[in-house]
């Protein structure tokens, strides 16, 4: 059977056969060290963020640097204004939506109190969840003031 083997890849099918079980074998070898030893998709992800400027109230993308601190230069007010932004997927009716509105939280400012959206009036907190159809939709303002009052009454 060796021999067989041997003859075969003597021959030009053989040795194209070859040819082609080496190329894919390093582009195995390749892929396997990128996945293993490169930037991870979640890493990649993680540093791409959606910050808000605190002037304008204007969301924008920014990929964070190693050693970088908040609040970072807004390209709409030109200085540090610049905060991680919180997505809100909720409408004033309650239901969720697709693209979110970006929300500055108040505590990254200095401001004391919760933080409502500013398009839907709805709770915004870190690591705000996203809105799911069936989900209970976070309190508007009003109903927060109103949960507040009915427990401190008890």
């Amino acid at each position: 059977m060796t021999q067989g083997i041997r003859e075969f890849l003597n021959t030009t099918a053989g040795k194209l056969v070859t040819a082609v079980l080496i190329v894919a074998g390093l582009g195995a070898i390749v892929w396997s060290a990128k996945a293993n030893f490169g930037e991870s998709e979640i890493a990649a992800r993680s540093r791409n963020r959606m910050y808000i400027c605190s002037d304008t109230l204007k969301a924008f993308p920014h990929e964070l640097q190693m050693g970088e601190k908040y609040p970072i230069e807004s390209p709409f007010s030109g200085k540090a204004t610049g905060y991680p932004a919180e997505p809100c997927y909720w409408t004033k009716e309650g239901k969720p939506k697709d693209s979110p509105t970006w929300v500055l939280l108040n505590n990254l400012i200095g401001k004391s109190g919760p933080t409502f959206c500013q398009d839907c009036g709805r709770l915004v907190v870190g690591h705000n969840p996203p809105a799911h159809e069936g989900d209970k939709a976070p309190p508007t303002q009003a109903e927060y003031k109103q949960s507040k009052v009915e427990t401190a009454e008890r």
